[in-house]
Formats: structure tokens, C-alpha cells, sequence
């Protein structure tokens, strides 16, 4: 799907989005009202048939009619039974189809959103939104149209019919539809509101259980079990709460349907007995206008589960289309292309903010101009919070600059298509992002199509190979997941080894040692420098000593990039870098 298809598809009305994933399932739609259709006429015919027998065929003495009649009715109920397996079975299926549609195109647009998207979102939310919502829609999806559907044809044709036996008391039934119809309405609109902060909550719990379960070792290493406990408990009894006031709506329109469904029928009864004594109604007839009573509550009944399903599924939409009419912060400029970059990088006059709309929110950079040689590797260092890594997520459009403009080599960046941009950029971080599967997928996942001799090769050259090669399942060994399984700088060479096998023309390394023990450090920078070679670089490292051989050195802080240079020529500058070194010096004697 396109931005512009997802634009027109979900800037229109719930129910119009809602009704558009029915399009690719019609058969199976169509399938499913056909299968209820069927049933509802069968269900329609059973009490008249049963009236006439006992009223003509039976008295008139034509039992073998009568035997047919029975033989008949059957195998209607055969056959709907089997339609009610077909009704079951492919219209859940139908659901799951659709649900399965929802999901993808979530989880596709998902993906492409800007990174402030995820800045603004719990995971466990996000999780919330992709699986115990959609599941509310699938169900909606599934029972609302045929409910509808099936509840007109029994509510209608049993009316007529009732009115063709006995028309009073059929208008006694018709003056009871105005009060459930009023008690339903009222209490839509708050089951509606109730069950869209049962969602937001359950959101919320998730979002609470995926940080602790993530966290549970530092919990564990700070002893402070009880206060993630406090947190889940605060977020459970929120959840409780709102499940508490969306209950008590649906009891008080459950109760209320059940006193009136209950109360219709001892009118019934009453009024019938009535008619009966006046001689104004058969006894058969009363039996049959019984069994249409019943008849006709029953649909009724089904339009009370209805309305909670529809108050579910509606939030779960509302939620499900709040994300998909969001647009992604970045996207490719219409004149945007595939272009294979060389040349300098070009940062000219940049200003960035990540509230840029709070005035109150100072800039994180400001009036930056940096210049990195084609080939050369390019250090950025700096105290904490200067904008370093910033700095760099601004050259593959993580973020978009509020002002300025960033070339590389003849072209800005903005004329190159993100994927173009991103495919021609390697990045090294201090989180090294390992997924749950297996080292051969892991390293793939630099360039998915690479040949296991590629890979094998790439891990060669990130010095990884030989520790592979000693598990018991080498490449197809599973990490755990987050790659638990593995040491800090085995889960940093495997994403080396990614990046070799992408095999960028630029490169960042983000602090790409500094969370790891000297030895391994040496050994990590040694892959690093290999990988650097004939690359552009661009470097952020707190530790000074794993920068000195770069080609420039950047001092970047809060007033903006104060001196750069070679490590020889700062040193001669004596100015901030040479006193942020000169303190490290001190710190590691």
C-alpha cells in the first residue's frame, strides 16, 4: 500500500475503513449472510409449520402428511446445522483473514514512522494496539453483519407472522421496542467510552510488564522487586478499575434487556390467557404466537452480545485507524531517487531540535557547520548531551533538521530516496540490537540476500568466526533473546560482522567500544579500524585513546563544534580537548 492509498483508504469514516477489509474476503462474506439468511428463515418456519399440523393436518386426520411434516422439519435442522458449522467455522475464518490484513497493515506502517514515533510510544502499547485489539475488530468482523443480518429477518418476519395470528397481542410486542431501543442507546455510548479506557489500560499494564520483564536483571541487581511490583500494581488496579466501569454498563443493559425480554414474555402469557377465556384466540394458536415470542427474543438476545462486541470492536478500531492515519515525520521528497553517493559530507548551517513546536525546549544544535573528507575517518567528541549521536542520526534522516541542509558530494540528502540514503550508511552502536534467532540470521540481516559464504566471510573479518565455529551448532545457534547468550563484545562483533557484509561507503560508529573491558576493546577496534578502512567515518567515542590516529578530531558542546583538527594540532591548541584528554590521562593512571 502506498502513502497515497493510505491516506484516501483511512481519512475516511470508521465504518467505512472497517467495511473497505471486507473487499478481498467477499466470497467468504457472502458465504457467511447466505449460511445466516438460511437459518433465520428456518427458525421463522418451524413455529408455523407446527401451528399448521396441530391446527389442520393433525385434525384433519392426515397422519401421513403429518409423519412428512416431521420427516421434513429434520432435515431442515440438518441442514442448518450444518450451516451452522459453515457459519462457525469459514466465518471465524473470514474474521482471522481480516484480522491477519489489519495486523500487516499495522505492522507495515509501523515500520516506516520516524523515530519520534517510537520516542513518544511504549513498546507494550504498540503490542497492545497489533494484538488484543485487532482481535476485538476480528470478532466484530465476523458476528456484527451477520447478527444485524439475522436479527432483521427473525425480528420482522416474526412480527408479521405473530400479526397474521393474533394482531393485538402482536402490537402488545411492538410498544416494547421503543423502551429497549431507548436502553439501548443510552448505554452504547457508555459501554463505547468504558471499553476504550479498558484498552488504554490494558495498554498501559502492557506497556509496564514488557519494562519490567525487560529490566528483571537490573531489578534484581538493585533489589528493587518491590518497587516494579508497586508499579504493576498501580497499573493493574487502573486496569481493574476501568474493567469495573465497563461491566457495570453492560450489566446494567444486560439486566435491563433480560427484565425486559422476561417481562414480554409474562405479558404474553397473561394477555394470552386472557384471549383465550374471551374465546378470541385457539389454544394452538397461543402455543404457535409462543413459540414466536421466543422467536423473536432471541434475536434480541443476540443483539445485546452484539452491542458489547460492537463497543470493543469500535474502540479497537478507533485506535487501530488512530495509527494508520499518522504519517511518518520523514518521508521521501517527491523528487527524491536512488543515487550512489561519493564525495564529501557536508553539514551546512544545521539547526535541530527535538521539540522544535516548545519554544521553551532549546535547540540541540545550532548554526553547525562540519565537513567530513570523502575516505577519512572523522572523531566527534564532547561532553554528554553535547549532540554527538545526534549529530550523526541526522545524516540518515532518523530525524529532520529544523534548518540547513546536509550534502553528500554533489547531492543533498533529501534527494536521495530513504532507502538509497539508509542502504549506503553502516552504523556501529554501543546497544547492539541482537535478535532472537539464530547467528547466521543475525549477521544476515546486513544484507538479507547474502550467500552463507559471504557471511562466514564477513564474520572472518569481525574476528567472530573461530568462537562461532566452537558452538555446538556454529552459524545455527539461537542467541536468546537480545543475544543473552552471548558476551558484550561477541554482540558487538556479530554487528560488525553485519556491517561487512552490508558493506557501506559511510559509516557510524557510535561509542562502539565504550560499554566494553579493555582487552576487548583492543581486539573490537581492531575490527573497527579493518572495517573503517576506505570508508567514510564518522566517529563518537568517549574514549579518547581509540581516536587518536583519526584523521580530524571534532570538539562539539553546547555553544556548538569549538576546535577540530588532528589529535596533534588539538593538543597544541590547549584548548578543551586537550584538557578533556589530559583528565581522562589522569583517570586511567
Amino acid at each position: 500500500m502506498t502513502d497515497l492509498q493510505r491516506k484516501k483508504r483511512f481519512n475516511k469514516s470508521l465504518l467505512s475503513i472497517f467495511v473497505s477489509y471486507y473487499g478481498p474476503h467477499k466470497k467468504l462474506f457472502f458465504l457467511d449472510m447466505a449460511c445466516g439468511l438460511v437459518i433465520a428463515l428456518i427458525d421463522l418456519l418451524f413455529p408455523w409449520i407446527s401451528r399448521h399440523a396441530l391446527q389442520v393436518v393433525l385434525p384433519e386426520g392426515h397422519h401421513r402428511f403429518f409423519a412428512i411434516i416431521v420427516l421434513a422439519m429434520v432435515i431442515a435442522y440438518t441442514v442448518r446445522s450444518v450451516l451452522q458449522y459453515i457459519v462457525t467455522y469459514w466465518g471465524h475464518q473470514m474474521g482471522v483473514f481480516m484480522e491477519a490484513d489489519m495486523r500487516r497493515d499495522l505492522f507495515t506502517h509501523m515500520s516506516r514512522l520516524s523515530f519520534s514515533f517510537f520516542d513518544k510510544h511504549r513498546t507494550g502499547n504498540l503490542l497492545s494496539r497489533i494484538v488484543s485489539d485487532l482481535f476485538d475488530i476480528t470478532e466484530l468482523a465476523h458476528h456484527g453483519p451477520e447478527n444485524i443480518l439475522m436479527a432483521a429477518i427473525t425480528l420482522i418476519g416474526s412480527f408479521i407472522l405473530m400479526l397474521r395470528i393474533h394482531w393485538p397481542l402482536a402490537l402488545v410486542i411492538i410498544f416494547m421496542i421503543p423502551a429497549i431501543v431507548y436502553l439501548t442507546i443510552r448505554q452504547r455510548k457508555r459501554m463505547a467510552d468504558s471499553s476504550y479506557r479498558v484498552k488504554q489500560s490494558t495498554g498501559k499494564i502492557n506497556s509496564t510488564i514488557e519494562s519490567s520483564i525487560s529490566g528483571a536483571k537490573t531489578t534484581q541487581a538493585f533489589a528493587n522487586e518491590d518497587v516494579e511490583i508497586s508499579k504493576f500494581k498501580v497499573g493493574n488496579e487502573d486496569y481493574q478499575d476501568a474493567k469495573k466501569e465497563f461491566y457495570k454498563s453492560m450489566a446494567v443493559y444486560q439486566s435491563g434487556m433480560e427484565f425486559m425480554t422476561s417481562i414480554l414474555n409474562v405479558i404474553v402469557i397473561g394477555l394470552g390467557g386472557y384471549f383465550f377465556a374471551q374465546g378470541k384466540i385457539t389454544i394452538v394458536d397461543l402455543l404457535a404466537f409462543t413459540l414466536y415470542v421466543n422467536t423473536f427474543l432471541k434475536p434480541i438476545r443476540n443483539l445485546v452480545a452484539f452491542f458489547e462486541q460492537f463497543s470493543k470492536g469500535m474502540s479497537g478500531l478507533e485506535r487501530f485507524a488512530e495509527i494508520m492515519r499518522l504519517d511518518p515525520e520523514i518521508q521521501d521528497e517527491p523528487y527524491a531517487q536512488d543515487i550512489k553517493v561519493k564525495g564529501d559530507i557536508l553539514y551546512k548551517n544545521i539547526s535541530f531540535s527535538y521539540n522544535p513546536k516548545n519554544k521553551d525546549v532549546s535547540s540541540v544544535l545550532q548554526d553547525v557547520n562540519l565537513r567530513v573528507p570523502e575516505g577519512q575517518k572523522v572523531a566527534i567528541v564532547g561532553p554528554s548531551g553535547a549532540g554527538k549521536t545526534t549529530l550523526c542520526q541526522l545524516l540518515p534522516r532518523f530525524y529532520e533538521i529544523q534548518s540547513g541542509e546536509i550534502i553528500i558530494g554533489d547531492h543533498n540528502i533529501k534527494e536521495l530516496t530513504l532507502q538509497s540514503l539508509r542502504a549506503q550508511i553502516g552504523i556501529v552502536q554501543q546497544e547492539v540490537f541482537i535478535f532472537a534467532s539464530s547467528i547466521l540470521e543475525n549477521i544476515r540481516y546486513g544484507r538479507p540476500d547474502a550467500s552463507f559464504e559471504e557471511v562466514v566471510q564477513a564474520a572472518k573479518m569481525a574476528d567472530i568466526h573461530d568462537f562461532i565455529m566452537s558452538l555446538p551448532e556454529q552459524y545455527d545457534t539461537v542467541v536468546g533473546e537480545r543475544g543473552t547468550t552471548l558476551s558484550g563484545g561477541q554482540r558487538q562483533r556479530v554487528s560488525i560482522a553485519r556491517i561487512f557484509l552490508k558493506n557501506p561507503p559511510i559509516m557510524i560508529l557510535d561509542e562502539a567500544t565504550s560499554a566494553l573491558d579493555t582487552a576487548t576493546e583492543v581486539k573490537i577496534q581492531k575490527a573497527l579500524d579493518d572495517l573503517a578502512k576506505g570508508r567514510t567515518s564518522l566517529i563518537i567515542a568517549h574514549r579518547l585513546s581509540t581516536i587518536r590516529n583519526a584523521d580530524k578530531i571534532v570538539y562539539l558542546d553546547e555553544q556548538g563544534i569549538r576546535e577540530e583538527g588532528s589529535h596533534e594540532d588539538l593538543m597544541a591548541n590547549n584548548g578543551p580537548y586537550k584538557k578533556l584528554y589530559e583528565a581522562q590521562y589522569q583517570m586511567n593512571k
